[in-house]
């Protein structure tokens, strides 16, 4: 059997690496959220990608939507 870990199990232990701030989790979209920064971290294989460079600008996001 493979150990995963479960976001929801560590997201009160995770914060921002820009902020430091609190993270949201958004299942459905598999990201974590900085709603102070307006960032959006991408889980990829049930791994957080903590990397302000990968991150996305969740502004651009929905300006691109509107």
């Amino acid at each position: 059997m493979k150990n995963t870990i479960k976001i929801e199990n560590i997201i009160d232990i995770l914060a921002c690496p820009i902020c430091k701030g609190k993270l949201n989790y958004d299942a459905n979209k598999k990201e974590l959220i900085c709603n102070f920064d307006k960032l959006a971290y991408p889980i990829r294989n049930n791994i957080p990608i903590m990397i302000p460079e990968e991150a996305i600008d969740l502004k651009k996001r929905k300006n691109n939507h509107d």
